[in-house]
Protein backbone atom coordinates (compact mmCIF):
# COMPACT_ATOMS: atom_id res chain seq x y z
CA UNK A 1 0.00 0.00 0.00
CA UNK A 2 1.49 2.86 -1.22
CA UNK A 3 0.51 6.19 0.39
CA UNK A 4 1.01 9.96 -1.31
CA UNK A 5 -1.66 13.11 -0.42
CA UNK A 6 -0.09 16.06 -0.80
CA UNK A 7 -3.07 18.23 -1.87
CA UNK A 8 -3.06 21.57 -3.54
CA UNK A 9 -3.53 23.74 -0.30
CA UNK A 10 -0.13 22.69 0.91
CA UNK A 11 1.60 23.86 -1.46
CA UNK A 12 -0.03 27.23 -0.68
CA UNK A 13 1.12 26.81 2.99
CA UNK A 14 4.28 26.16 2.43
CA UNK A 15 4.74 29.07 0.21
CA UNK A 16 3.22 31.24 2.62
CA UNK A 17 5.59 29.72 5.02
CA UNK A 18 8.34 30.98 3.54
CA UNK A 19 7.62 34.14 2.93
CA UNK A 20 6.76 34.63 6.69
CA UNK A 21 9.98 33.08 8.15
CA UNK A 22 11.55 36.37 8.44
CA UNK A 23 9.37 37.33 10.81
CA UNK A 24 9.96 35.09 13.56
CA UNK A 25 12.92 34.35 15.71
CA UNK A 26 11.73 30.28 16.63
CA UNK A 27 10.13 27.56 14.93
CA UNK A 28 8.40 25.28 17.46
CA UNK A 29 7.58 21.91 15.48
CA UNK A 30 4.97 19.37 17.11
CA UNK A 31 5.61 15.66 16.16
CA UNK A 32 3.50 12.33 17.45
CA UNK A 33 4.70 10.89 20.03
CA UNK A 34 3.95 8.05 18.61
CA UNK A 35 5.81 8.11 15.49
CA UNK A 36 8.16 11.07 16.38
CA UNK A 37 10.34 10.07 13.44
CA UNK A 38 7.34 9.61 10.36
CA UNK A 39 5.66 12.41 11.66
CA UNK A 40 8.48 15.41 11.34
CA UNK A 41 8.52 17.07 7.91
CA UNK A 42 12.27 17.17 6.73
CA UNK A 43 11.21 20.43 4.59
CA UNK A 44 10.63 21.95 7.92
CA UNK A 45 14.86 21.68 8.68
CA UNK A 46 15.44 23.24 5.36
CA UNK A 47 12.45 26.30 5.83
CA UNK A 48 14.06 26.51 9.50
CA UNK A 49 17.92 26.27 8.93
CA UNK A 50 18.72 29.63 10.60
CA UNK A 51 15.66 29.71 13.39
CA UNK A 52 16.07 28.40 16.85
CA UNK A 53 13.93 25.35 16.83
CA UNK A 54 12.04 23.30 19.40
CA UNK A 55 10.09 20.11 19.00
CA UNK A 56 7.16 19.22 21.15
CA UNK A 57 6.54 15.27 21.25
CA UNK A 58 3.09 16.17 21.52
CA UNK A 59 0.64 13.12 22.23
CA UNK A 60 2.75 11.33 24.92
CA UNK A 61 -0.09 10.17 27.17
CA UNK A 62 -0.46 7.82 23.79
CA UNK A 63 2.88 6.65 23.27
CA UNK A 64 5.21 4.37 25.38
CA UNK A 65 6.78 6.60 28.22
CA UNK A 66 10.39 4.87 27.37
CA UNK A 67 9.97 4.86 23.88
CA UNK A 68 9.46 9.01 23.85
CA UNK A 69 12.03 9.65 26.15
CA UNK A 70 14.62 7.70 24.02
CA UNK A 71 13.32 10.11 20.95
CA UNK A 72 13.75 13.14 23.54
CA UNK A 73 17.53 12.44 23.99
CA UNK A 74 17.61 11.32 20.47
CA UNK A 75 16.31 14.84 19.29
CA UNK A 76 18.34 16.48 21.66
CA UNK A 77 21.44 15.21 20.42
CA UNK A 78 20.29 16.63 16.73
CA UNK A 79 20.32 20.18 18.49
CA UNK A 80 16.86 21.10 19.20
CA UNK A 81 15.10 21.90 22.70
CA UNK A 82 12.87 18.93 22.88
CA UNK A 83 9.46 18.88 25.56
CA UNK A 84 7.06 16.60 25.88
CA UNK A 85 3.56 17.55 25.75
CA UNK A 86 -0.19 16.40 26.08
CA UNK A 87 -2.21 19.47 24.87
CA UNK A 88 -5.57 17.58 26.47
CA UNK A 89 -4.31 18.30 29.88
CA UNK A 90 -1.76 20.93 29.19
CA UNK A 91 0.96 18.83 30.54
CA UNK A 92 4.88 20.24 28.90
CA UNK A 93 3.18 24.24 28.60
CA UNK A 94 4.99 25.74 30.81
CA UNK A 95 8.07 24.40 29.17
CA UNK A 96 7.82 25.73 25.89
CA UNK A 97 7.73 29.20 27.45
CA UNK A 98 10.82 28.92 29.34
CA UNK A 99 12.35 26.74 26.39
CA UNK A 100 11.43 29.74 24.09
CA UNK A 101 12.48 32.85 27.04
CA UNK A 102 16.30 30.77 27.36
CA UNK A 103 16.71 30.94 23.89
CA UNK A 104 15.85 34.40 22.95
CA UNK A 105 17.52 35.54 26.57
CA UNK A 106 20.91 36.43 24.42
CA UNK A 107 19.11 38.50 21.36
CA UNK A 108 16.94 40.48 23.61
CA UNK A 109 19.61 41.39 26.26
CA UNK A 110 21.94 42.86 23.31
CA UNK A 111 18.74 44.51 22.18
CA UNK A 112 17.58 46.49 25.28
CA UNK A 113 21.90 47.16 25.67
CA UNK A 114 21.28 49.17 22.20
CA UNK A 115 18.10 50.58 23.80
CA UNK A 116 15.39 48.75 22.72
CA UNK A 117 12.96 48.73 25.66
CA UNK A 118 10.54 45.79 24.30
CA UNK A 119 11.88 42.93 22.26
CA UNK A 120 8.85 40.25 21.66
CA UNK A 121 9.32 36.89 20.87
CA UNK A 122 7.97 35.41 17.94
CA UNK A 123 7.58 32.02 16.82
CA UNK A 124 6.31 30.03 13.92
CA UNK A 125 4.27 26.65 15.30
CA UNK A 126 4.30 24.16 12.29
CA UNK A 127 3.30 20.36 11.96
CA UNK A 128 1.45 17.43 10.01
CA UNK A 129 -1.82 17.69 9.81
CA UNK A 130 -3.46 16.04 12.99
CA UNK A 131 -0.66 15.99 14.74
CA UNK A 132 -3.21 18.13 17.63
CA UNK A 133 -1.53 21.91 16.51
CA UNK A 134 -4.78 23.66 17.06
CA UNK A 135 -5.73 21.54 20.64
CA UNK A 136 -2.18 22.83 21.73
CA UNK A 137 -2.57 26.35 21.07
CA UNK A 138 -5.87 26.36 22.43
CA UNK A 139 -4.55 24.52 25.82
CA UNK A 140 -1.79 27.14 25.83
CA UNK A 141 -3.27 30.40 25.32
CA UNK A 142 -6.26 29.08 27.45
CA UNK A 143 -9.40 29.80 25.19
CA UNK A 144 -10.61 28.58 22.22
CA UNK A 145 -8.70 30.18 19.36
CA UNK A 146 -7.93 27.45 17.14
CA UNK A 147 -10.14 25.35 15.21
CA UNK A 148 -9.88 21.89 16.26
CA UNK A 149 -11.31 18.37 14.51
CA UNK A 150 -10.87 14.48 14.12
CA UNK A 151 -10.03 15.81 10.08
CA UNK A 152 -6.81 16.54 9.09
CA UNK A 153 -6.90 20.08 6.93
CA UNK A 154 -9.13 21.85 9.48
CA UNK A 155 -7.29 24.72 10.10
CA UNK A 156 -6.86 26.27 6.32
CA UNK A 157 -4.40 30.27 6.76
CA UNK A 158 -2.53 31.59 9.08
CA UNK A 159 -3.24 33.97 12.21
CA UNK A 160 -1.34 35.34 14.22
CA UNK A 161 -2.11 34.32 18.03
CA UNK A 162 -0.92 36.99 20.95
CA UNK A 163 -0.18 34.34 23.96
CA UNK A 164 1.28 36.92 26.40
CA UNK A 165 2.66 41.00 25.88
CA UNK A 166 6.09 39.97 24.62
CA UNK A 167 5.36 36.50 22.86
CA UNK A 168 3.26 35.73 19.62
CA UNK A 169 2.71 32.79 17.35
CA UNK A 170 2.09 32.69 14.03
CA UNK A 171 0.11 29.56 13.60
CA UNK A 172 0.08 27.64 10.42
CA UNK A 173 -2.52 24.97 8.72
CA UNK A 174 -0.67 21.17 9.10
CA UNK A 175 1.30 20.46 6.05
CA UNK A 176 2.67 17.41 4.69
CA UNK A 177 5.80 17.06 1.99
CA UNK A 178 5.22 16.16 -1.69
CA UNK A 179 6.41 12.69 -1.65
CA UNK A 180 7.02 9.82 0.80
CA UNK A 181 10.17 8.15 -0.36
CA UNK A 182 10.24 5.80 2.64
CA UNK A 183 6.41 3.15 2.47
CA UNK A 184 6.60 2.67 5.87
CA UNK A 185 6.36 6.70 6.80
CA UNK A 186 3.41 7.00 4.49
CA UNK A 187 1.82 4.56 6.47
CA UNK A 188 2.48 5.14 9.62
CA UNK A 189 1.06 8.73 9.19
CA UNK A 190 -2.04 7.22 7.96
CA UNK A 191 -2.40 5.16 11.34
CA UNK A 192 -2.68 7.97 12.80
CA UNK A 193 -4.41 10.04 11.40
CA UNK A 194 -2.52 12.63 9.18
CA UNK A 195 -3.63 11.32 5.73
CA UNK A 196 -7.45 11.75 4.81
CA UNK A 197 -8.94 8.69 5.42
CA UNK A 198 -11.36 9.05 2.01
CA UNK A 199 -8.13 8.65 0.07
CA UNK A 200 -7.39 5.31 1.80
CA UNK A 201 -8.52 1.49 1.64
CA UNK A 202 -9.54 1.57 4.89
CA UNK A 203 -9.32 -2.68 5.19
CA UNK A 204 -5.80 -2.76 3.77
CA UNK A 205 -4.75 0.23 6.18
CA UNK A 206 -6.17 -2.24 9.41
CA UNK A 207 -4.30 -5.50 8.42
CA UNK A 208 -0.98 -3.35 7.46
CA UNK A 209 -1.44 -1.76 11.25
CA UNK A 210 -2.23 -5.38 12.28
CA UNK A 211 0.82 -5.95 10.39
CA UNK A 212 3.20 -3.59 12.43
CA UNK A 213 1.04 -4.56 16.07
CA UNK A 214 2.41 -7.98 15.56
CA UNK A 215 6.14 -6.70 16.31
CA UNK A 216 5.65 -5.70 19.53
CA UNK A 217 1.75 -5.63 20.71
CA UNK A 218 0.61 -7.97 19.64
CA UNK A 219 -0.86 -8.78 23.43
CA UNK A 220 -2.89 -5.39 23.68
CA UNK A 221 -4.60 -6.64 19.99
CA UNK A 222 -5.65 -9.89 21.82
CA UNK A 223 -6.93 -8.64 25.27
CA UNK A 224 -8.59 -5.05 23.57
CA UNK A 225 -10.56 -7.67 21.72
CA UNK A 226 -10.56 -10.76 23.89
CA UNK A 227 -9.39 -13.05 20.87
CA UNK A 228 -6.54 -15.52 19.97
CA UNK A 229 -4.22 -15.90 17.71
CA UNK A 230 -0.69 -16.77 16.58
CA UNK A 231 1.74 -13.76 15.94
CA UNK A 232 2.14 -15.95 12.33
CA UNK A 233 -1.44 -15.68 11.63
CA UNK A 234 -2.08 -13.61 8.90
CA UNK A 235 -3.54 -10.39 9.22
CA UNK A 236 -6.57 -10.25 7.95
CA UNK A 237 -7.77 -13.38 9.76
CA UNK A 238 -7.17 -11.34 12.60
CA UNK A 239 -9.06 -8.69 11.57
CA UNK A 240 -12.23 -11.32 10.84
CA UNK A 241 -11.80 -12.17 14.18
CA UNK A 242 -11.90 -8.69 15.93
CA UNK A 243 -15.34 -8.81 13.90
CA UNK A 244 -16.90 -11.36 15.08
CA UNK A 245 -15.40 -10.80 18.67
CA UNK A 246 -17.36 -7.51 17.94
CA UNK A 247 -20.49 -8.83 16.27
CA UNK A 248 -19.98 -7.00 13.29
CA UNK A 249 -21.86 -9.11 10.68
CA UNK A 250 -22.92 -8.99 6.96
CA UNK A 251 -26.11 -9.61 5.57
CA UNK A 252 -25.64 -13.69 5.53
CA UNK A 253 -23.88 -13.77 8.90
CA UNK A 254 -20.37 -13.18 7.29
CA UNK A 255 -17.73 -11.18 9.46
CA UNK A 256 -18.36 -6.98 8.57
CA UNK A 257 -14.17 -7.02 8.40
CA UNK A 258 -15.32 -3.17 6.73
CA UNK A 259 -16.92 -1.70 10.27
CA UNK A 260 -13.82 -3.67 12.00
CA UNK A 261 -11.21 -1.33 10.20
CA UNK A 262 -13.01 1.65 11.03
CA UNK A 263 -13.08 0.51 15.08
CA UNK A 264 -9.37 -0.70 15.04
CA UNK A 265 -8.26 2.36 13.25
CA UNK A 266 -10.54 4.34 15.63
CA UNK A 267 -9.70 3.04 19.06
CA UNK A 268 -5.90 3.05 18.30
CA UNK A 269 -5.90 6.68 17.02
CA UNK A 270 -8.01 7.26 20.41
CA UNK A 271 -5.33 5.12 22.73
CA UNK A 272 -7.38 2.48 23.48
CA UNK A 273 -5.45 -0.40 22.46
CA UNK A 274 -3.23 0.91 25.04
CA UNK A 275 0.27 3.20 24.71
CA UNK A 276 1.75 2.05 21.81
CA UNK A 277 4.91 3.58 20.00
CA UNK A 278 5.80 2.06 16.20
CA UNK A 279 8.80 2.87 15.48
CA UNK A 280 12.65 3.87 18.01
CA UNK A 281 15.46 5.78 17.18
CA UNK A 282 17.14 2.31 16.31
CA UNK A 283 15.20 1.72 14.01
CA UNK A 284 16.94 4.14 11.80
CA UNK A 285 20.08 1.76 11.73
CA UNK A 286 18.06 -0.05 8.91
CA UNK A 287 16.69 3.22 7.14
CA UNK A 288 19.97 4.49 6.95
Amino acid sequence: MNIQWYPGHMTKTKRMMMENISLVDIVIELVDARIPYSSKNPDIDDLAKNKYRIILLNKCDLAEQKATALWEQYYKQKGFEVIQVNSIKGIGMTEVTNAARALMREKIERQKARGRLFVPIRSMIVGIPNVGKSTFINKYVGKTTAKTGDKPGVTRGKQWIKLKKDFELLDTPGILWPKFDDKEVGLKLAFTGAVNDDILDLITLATELINHLLIRHSELLQNRYQILFDTIEEPHIILEKIAIARGFKQKGGEPDIDRASKILLDEYRGGKLGNITLELPEDLEAIS
